[in-house]
């Protein structure tokens, strides 16, 4: 407490001043004592021989942990290829590559004192925005497109385009992370983008 209380206050309890310090918690409840240095409704004040250790604050730690990853966007894989022209009506394959960096499990810890705590981030979706005005979520990486699929459309992150043009598509990827340690859990997010330029054309029949 700055000023201390004066020489025989209770808030020494028992000591003298010089003899460690009085502290004042004000996250605490007021101990009670009736004593006129003892401030109602300012915390509860307490003497100690050495200054208490600060606390640890268990999130703050959380969020030192995943500013410790590598966070990236999504590597961002699609059919038609960029500097190559799709075909209106064809389905459109989008995916990233996995990794801890670009989709999860990707996985960090951060200490202070004796608390530890671990924070686990996974993309929890890709939200792909096709440059038509449509969108489309994927809960998954998407699938890879193999010239074997032919025309048939992405089992599980896929798009078709109904006029020809250039598309500016952009993918952003959301990272649920969940954090604990001190006691404490949480979860955190953070969000990532990456795009790339695609074109789409018509098929060009020739006259008989």
């Amino acid at each position: 407490m700055d000023p201390p209380p004066p020489a025989g206050s209770a808030l020494w309890q028992g000591h003298s001043p010089g003899d460690g310090a009085v502290y004042l918690d004000p996250c605490g409840l007021g101990n009670g004592i009736a004593d006129g240095d003892n401030l109602a409704g300012a915390g509860r004040a307490f003497w100690a021989q050495n200054p208490p250790a600060a606390a640890v604050d268990p999130a703050v730690l959380a969020q030192r942990a995943v500013d410790s990853m590598l966070l990236r966007p999504p590597a961002i894989g699609i059919v038609p290829k960029p500097g190559g022209v799709g075909v209106v009506g064809m389905p459109v394959y989008m995916w990233t590559a996995t990794g801890p960096e670009t989709y999860g499990p990707n996985v960090a810890s951060a200490s202070a004192g004796a608390v530890t705590v671990t924070a686990t981030a996974r993309v929890a979706k890709i939200v792909w925005a096709m440059g038509d005005g449509t969108t489309v979520t994927c809960t998954t990486p998407g699938t890879p497109y193999q010239a074997q699929f032919g025309k048939n459309p992405s089992p599980d992150c896929g798009h078709s385009y109904r006029t020809p043009g250039k598309y500016h598509v952009t993918a952003t990827s959301t990272w649920a992370i969940d954090w604990t340690g001190g006691g404490q859990s949480g979860q955190l997010t953070e969000v990532r983008s990456s795009a790339v330029d695609i074109a789409v054309g018509e098929v060009q029949v020739v006259g008989q």
